[in-house]
């Protein structure tokens, strides 16, 4: 009968070969088990492919005590039930992995990972409630908020923003729906930007014009429109002041931020002309223009402006040229790249395949490729190096701690 299967499996042992590129522990089948390591011997509940309610017979010399006291029930880690060091040297092990099934070795360097406790932005979920409003991220495959006041991922400035976020739920959410409300720290105080709250009128907009003022928030942002900036948002890019625009990218930690600079600085080294490609808001355009001339090309506009004005503002930086332009519909031709001596390039998690065969195709003979996803790296890697490209060095980077993200930096010569 089903329930004598349910039993059965109930009963069985599994042992846990490899981590799936979700964080997964996976036995021979393959079953999946949630928050388990290699060569750990397991039990549960198999729903189909999945071990639910496991329970570790074995445990991996590599399992540790989980810093957060919310790690059990909350879906914002899933990695912390390992150690640093396991950690760190699994996400180089699945940028090898990728490159490896296209062919590919390099020097893979040790991963530079950030410290607990410094995110600087987070998307809070929150419900309205009777008493005020639940804050937090969602439990692991359910949409149940948990609660997360001790996390250790986030900055603790973003952690006290909970109660900002709190409030701005009571005033523009509804109990009927869950409204998402992203927070930034910046150096003039907080960016906040929610999405899926009650649609705006007038008596909302005073509301959340009173709150700005009230709560002392740098921007507020209500699905998708600025309501109120008491300041200017900034952040600083290697020291350079920048004003990004409402809901644009930045790096998840401050030190993340810095390794990845410091990596694309060192494979570019003295060139004079650069091309920085996917430019977003000038996280490297503004610091390589310190020793040579960039031109930066980014789809949005409004990014383009804010690292505009921040290049007239700064001084000691060479001169900086921007362009917008969609890189996946039109990307840069060989002869427009003919004036330039390197490429950077920071695509989003889909890559940049087109623009990657236009490079292979140019007179540009040195890339630094920023990465966010390993297997699209490794699919345009790939076709760098059959055209010719050799990859001098794979960086990990981990902006984001026990999680299964991953980051990279290489050098294409």
């Amino acid at each position: 009968s089903a329930l004598f299967r349910i039993i059965s499996c109930a009963m069985t042992e599994f042992t846990i070969k490899r981590l799936g590129h979700q964080g997964d522990g996976i036995a021979d089948g393959p079953v999946y088990a949630p928050l388990t390591l290699p060569t750990e011997v397991v039990t549960g509940t198999l729903d189909h492919q999945i071990l639910r309610d496991v329970r570790i017979i074995t445990p991996s010399s590599d399992r540790v005590r989980a810093a957060c006291r919310h790690y059990k029930s909350c879906g914002g880690c899933s990695l912390m039930h390992a150690s640093d060091p396991f950690v760190a040297d699994w996400k180089v092990d699945v940028v090898k992995t990728a490159l490896a099934a296209h062919g590919l070795e390099t020097e893979l360097r040790p991963c530079m990972t950030s410290p607990a406790q410094s995110r600087r932005r987070a998307t809070f979920s929150v419900r309205r409630t009777k008493k005020g409003a639940s804050v937090g991220f969602h439990a692991r495959g359910s949409d149940v908020i948990i609660e997360n006041p001790d996390c250790q991922l986030l900055d603790p400035d973003l952690i006290a923003a909970r109660e900002t976020v709190a409030q701005l739920a009571a005033i523009g959410g509804s109990r009927k729906g869950e409204i998402s409300i992203n927070v930034t720290l910046c150096a003039n105080g907080l960016d906040v930007a929610a999405s899926g709250g009650k649609e705006l009128d007038d008596q909302l907009r005073m509301d959340l014009t009173q709150a700005c003022e009230t709560l002392r928030l740098a921007r507020l942002s209500w699905n998708g429109e600025v309501i109120a900036m008491r300041l200017p948002p900034s952040q600083e890019f290697d020291g350079i002041i920048v004003d990004p625009p409402s809901g644009s990218f930045l790096q998840a930690t401050k030190q993340g931020e810095g390794d990845l600079i410091t990596e694309v600085r060192n494979i570019i080294g003295h060139q004079n002309r650069i091309i920085d490609l996917f430019a977003g808001c000038g996280t490297f355009s503004l610091p390589m223009a310190r020793n040579a001339e960039v031109h930066a090309v980014e789809g949005e506009a409004d990014m383009l402006r804010a690292l505009d004005k921040s290049w007239r503002h700064a001084t000691g930086l060479k001169r900086v040229t921007t362009e917008t332009r969609d890189l996946f519909r039109r990307p840069l031709q060989p002869d427009e790249l003919r004036k330039f001596d390197a490429a950077i390039i920071d695509p989003p998690r889909a890559g940049a395949e087109a623009q990657i065969d236009e490079l292979s195709a140019s007179d540009i003979n040195l890339i630094a490729y920023v990465s966010c996803n390993p297997t699209t790296f490794a699919r345009d890697a790939a076709h760098l190096v059959s055209r010719g490209f050799e990859i001098e060095f794979v960086q990990t980077v981990d902006q984001f701690r026990w999680s299964t993200h991953i980051e990279l930096v290489a050098k294409f010569s």
